[in-house]
């Protein structure tokens, strides 16, 4: 039973409720489609139903802050030529929404029914990663120093998959970082014997959940680099050129280039969560 409200169908009501207005908030400003709207709903109800409050917390901690950087950085000019090679931008479907959080409620799931620290781990990895991608994403793409291939070194036009920056770089560290402080902050309040069984205390534990957040985030979101530059299908347009994640640009069908027809940019997230999962899950076990 997950212990910060007893009863299952009062926490169903309430995170459906919640989970409704939060995605009638996002579509409204542009930071979900109608398709991501109906399954932010759908995996909303399902962590606060199964979860307790950190479960939740973190998947909030990340869409709020990536939507807001996705909303600043739209100011800047310097991102539509990058962008504008993405085959997905800052309004998420239901695609990125299960790519970024179906793998949590997965882990949620296993929590409520065998409940173990070990899955928090995996699932603060999990969220961490996300978080650096999608910051370093939405703010590496204002570098002012051209991006480097994660695996040559050499020069890469802005927005190629598995370029990388200092600043975005800086920023997928933060993020990532971002998410174990949060993790911190919800786990500092009182917490029900059943979940709190196995557990570190004071110090020691805010120091954990952030380290396994930052070292999880950060091999995640190279991996979702390397994994874009490697196995990633690439495109390039028949119009103008442009090599690009998109099956069509410019009004026009474009050629496949590289990588695996099945592996785009929601497919090398999830993998790239998956592997950033399994590393905090490791790091947690070394300390439970």
């Amino acid at each position: 039973m997950v212990g910060w409200i007893d009863e299952w169908w009062l926490r169903l009501i309430i995170g459906l409720v919640g989970s409704c207005f939060i995605a009638a908030a996002a579509y409204h400003v542009r930071s979900l489609s109608a398709s991501g709207a109906c399954s932010a709903i759908i995996m909303g109800t399902g962590f606060v139903t199964l979860g307790e409050p950190v479960w939740f917390g973190l998947l909030i901690g990340f869409f709020v802050s990536s939507s807001v950087w996705s909303k600043w950085k739209r100011k800047h000019r310097a991102k539509e030529a990058a962008e504008a090679k993405y085959e997905k931008t800052g309004r998420r479907d239901a695609g990125q929404v299960w790519a970024n959080g179906g793998v949590g409620l997965l882990l949620c799931a296993a929590n409520a029914i065998w409940p173990d620290q070990g899955w928090l781990f995996a699932y603060i990895g999990v969220m961490a990663a996300v978080n650096a991608d999608t910051w370093a994403t939405e703010i590496g793409a204002l570098s002012k120093i051209a991006p480097r291939s994660v695996t040559s070194g050499k020069l890469v036009a802005p927005g190629t998959s598995g370029g990388v920056t200092p600043l975005g770089s800086a920023a997928a560290l933060a993020g990532a970082v971002f998410i174990g402080a949060v993790a911190v902050l919800l786990l500092a309040a009182p917490q029900p014997a059943e979940a709190a069984a196995g557990t570190l205390g004071g110090g020691a534990a805010a120091a954990v959940y952030i380290a396994a957040a930052a070292a999880a985030g950060l091999a995640g979101a190279f991996a979702d680099s390397l994994l874009g530059a490697t196995g990633q299908a690439m495109y390039r347009c028949r119009v103008c050129g442009s090599e690009i994640e998109r099956a069509a640009h410019c009004g026009s069908a474009a050629d496949q280039v590289r990588g695996f027809a099945w592996l785009n940019n929601d497919r090398v997230n999830l993998l790239s969560s998956l592997f950033a999962g399994a590393l905090a899950w490791g790091i947690g076990h070394i300390f439970l």
